[in-house]
């Protein structure tokens, strides 16, 4: 039979460019999520009260007896401060495992062994996590603005406090991406996504205990850059405007959140790499 010519032959193909390896990391993530009924539901839940928001937006511009339901920064905030619950769940649900599953199957081998950085792998995670969190945080915040427009039949509210929508953006960001940020360190340190959970959990909850003690000794908030949750609310109250109500200085809640995002970038650096050596 004859033999053919197995020599050198220049690539033909398409060449994906380079840089961009991490959207396939976050979009085949999202959509591993996407279909999972109980995450699903979770993702509804959460919109639950953005549908109060929009009914007494549409009551305070309809109804006369409704004028106190009016919107105002106050609401924009408080909106976001009650989806704090829902982003705890989501990040819990969908964070736990993304690195933590890669490590129990030995993964970050083989992700690594491609045309992929550490810094494009742990970026598709991280996009992950920020696209679901906005989804429940920075959207519906945005769409209540865009129905308070809708419902009242002119831009005077918008334009009055046009500062919302830089507010609800970076809070939301500054929000987003700490959880993220922590939740996707503590995954890089385990290789079970439960023990992830019960890290997370006692990082949110066990900060907020010590600060409980702290102010039931002392009687006073100023101790309050204890709690991780506590500092994201005092951030949050400044950005839209509203009076702190901690006694704590604004910039020390910025510091504390500031010190976690460059500690979980800094576990992250030291966790994620291909090769593992033991002593």
């Amino acid at each position: 039979m004859p033999i053919h010519d197995q020599g050198y032959r220049r690539y033909t193909g398409i060449r994906a460019q380079t840089g961009h390896a991490w959207s396939v990391i976050a979009t085949a993530g999202i959509r591993t999520l996407l279909a999972k009924r109980t995450f699903i539901g979770l993702l509804l839940l959460s919109w639950v009260p953005f549908l109060v928001r929009a009914v007494q937006i549409y009551a305070a511009a309809n109804l006369p007896q409704a004028q106190f339901l009016a919107p105002d920064a106050a609401m924009f905030r408080s909106f976001l401060q009650q989806q704090e619950i829902f982003l705890f769940f989501i990040t819990v649900y969908a964070g736990t495992g993304l690195i933590a599953n890669d490590r129990r199957a030995n993964a970050l081998q083989i992700y690594l062994s491609k045309p992929l950085s550490r810094a494009e792998y742990i970026f598709g995670k991280f996009a992950i996590l920020l696209a679901l969190l906005l989804l429940v945080t920075w959207l519906p915040a945005m769409l209540l603005l865009v129905i308070q427009v809708m419902f009242a039949g002119s831009f005077t509210f918008f334009l009055t406090h046009l500062y919302l929508v830089p507010a609800i953006t970076i809070f939301s960001l500054i929000q987003v991406a700490t959880v993220a940020l922590a939740m996707l360190a503590l995954s890089s340190l385990s290789k079970s996504s439960r023990y992830v959970g019960i890290l997370y959990a006692g990082l949110i909850f066990f900060s907020q205990a010590v600060y409980g003690i702290v102010r039931g000794i002392t009687r006073d908030t100023r101790m309050a850059w204890l709690s991780v949750p506590l500092d994201l609310q005092q951030i949050g109250d400044a950005i839209f405007r509203i009076e702190p109500r901690f006694a704590m200085p604004v910039w020390s809640a910025f510091l504390v959140i500031a010190l976690l995002i460059a500690a979980s970038a800094f576990i992250l650096e030291r966790r994620v790499r291909g090769i593992e050596v033991v002593a």
